[in-house]
């Protein structure tokens, strides 16, 4: 039962570990390369590269972390400009590295509705009628006393994790 909803709030997890990006991912990146590519100039710009990361990353880069980006990209020397390889090798590097702690913490936080540190049933279902709307309740009823290991209807981010975390191959 946890494999259902591993499958469903880790499909997009990121390893810590540096590892290659699935064809998808670089395609995606590639897009907004030139999605960002204002003018199509065949480079990123500062504000062009801000753009992409906003539209790869949700955020907004600081200044520092632009020149960072900028620099690791081996950016030309008189102006700072990028190009789709040095985008690539950035983006691929930042999407590869991203933390599987701070990811499983989002993902427990989001579906923690009401803010009391722990799921009940009740915020299990709603975010499966966000994310799966077609699971049965039955499937979800399963899944909750699966995870739920001590039993008290509750189930606290050690057990959230401990489930995400659980590789059913070892």
């Amino acid at each position: 039962m946890t494999s259902v909803l591993r499958s469903y709030f880790l499909s997009q997890k990121q390893s810590y570990f540096p590892r290659p990006l699935k064809e998808t991912e670089k395609h995606v990146i590639s897009l907004v390369f030139h999605e960002s590519d204002a003018g199509h100039k065949g480079y990123l710009s500062r504000e062009d590269l801000k753009v992409a990361t906003v539209s790869l990353f949700g955020y907004k880069p600081s200044k520092y972390e632009v020149d960072k980006m900028f620099f690791r990209g081996q950016a030309e020397e008189e102006e700072l400009v990028m190009s789709l390889d040095s985008f690539m090798e950035v983006m691929s590097n930042k999407m590869s590295a991203k933390d599987d702690d701070e990811e499983i913490r989002s993902i427990f936080m989001a579906m923690d509705f009401h803010c009391h540190g722990f799921l009940s049933l009740t915020d299990l279902k709603r975010a499966f009628s966000q994310v799966a709307p077609h699971i049965p309740d039955h499937i979800i009823h399963a899944a909750f006393r699966e995870i739920d290991r001590d039993g008290d209807g509750r189930v606290s981010y050690k057990d959230f994790e401990f489930m995400m975390k659980f590789n059913v191959d070892d």
